[in-house]
């Protein structure tokens, strides 16, 4: 039996999300029906994280164990000649035999993609959350950076999130334009369920001017979720990279 990591993309648009559902098509069920083509059995694979219909991923991480003889990185080579053009494989490896692509992972960072114009983009519109009223980025750069360090993020935590432990540490956070487009990102050692879009709704509500200034600040007094804005859209999201020991690759055995 071998532990073999992937490195994945996808665009989620077409998908209800990372986890396998009843009735709806997902990621995971994608790719481990292909995984079980490649390997003439039946294969669990386990991801880093379960994203919501609609939400990206540029470095999404998962494992499966297997006794089939195909060279680790082969399967990359197998499964994109299966896979739909919407999800690929970046590259598979062999893994340490107590590699967890979730429980090993030491931390995450999440790109969140506004397209700031009066219009909605026709190109992007998959990947982004079309604002059509200005955002003034570097007022929302001032108030992500309210987020940074350890906290009890229990009020950007969705509704229903049954999680007894809320509090987190975000690292790294910041706020650019690029001409129409305003990006935020943030990096941190975990995520609650919509934490992220939460967070880049309230920063849609300050950079408009509809929240004051100060609101993520208040939140993490509080412990209110009224004191933050809307959850922003979940096309705008996506799940740039995930942090493991050593080389930050984090899957390779020597």
């Amino acid at each position: 039996m071998r532990n073999i990591a992937l490195k994945l993309m996808y665009n989620g648009t077409a998908y209800h999300g990372w986890q396998m559902q009843r009735t709806e098509a997902s990621v995971q069920e994608t790719l481990q029906r292909g995984l079980s083509m490649v390997c003439g059995e039946r294969v669990r694979l386990t991801g880093v994280g379960r994203t919501d219909a609609g939400v990206h991923a540029a470095g999404q991480n998962a494992h499966f164990d297997t006794e089939c003889r195909v060279p680790a990185d082969k399967f990359a080579f197998a499964l994109n000649t299966m896979l739909p053009p919407d999800v690929r494989v970046r590259a598979s490896m062999p893994a340490a035999e107590d590699f967890h692509a979730r429980f090993s992972a030491k931390g995450k960072e999440y790109r969140y993609l506004f397209y700031n114009s009066p219009h909605a983009s026709a190109m992007y519109r998959s990947l982004t959350a079309h604002v059509m009223y200005p955002l003034d980025a570097e007022k929302m750069d001032r108030e992500a950076r309210l987020a940074l360090g350890r906290h009890d993020f229990a009020p950007f935590a969705a509704s229903g999130s049954v999680v007894k432990d809320t509090v987190r540490e975000i690292d790294d956070v910041r706020v650019e334009r690029r001409g129409d487009f305003v990006e935020m990102r943030v990096h941190g050692n975990g995520f609650l369920y919509n934490m992220v879009r939460i967070l880049a709704g309230t920063l849609i509500g300050v950079g408009s001017g509809k929240l004051a200034e100060g609101a993520i600040a208040r939140a993490l007094e509080s412990g209110s979720r009224l004191d933050l804005g809307v959850t922003a859209p979940p096309q705008g999201l996506t799940l740039m990279r995930v942090d493991y020991d050593a080389d930050g690759e984090g899957a390779h055995k020597e």
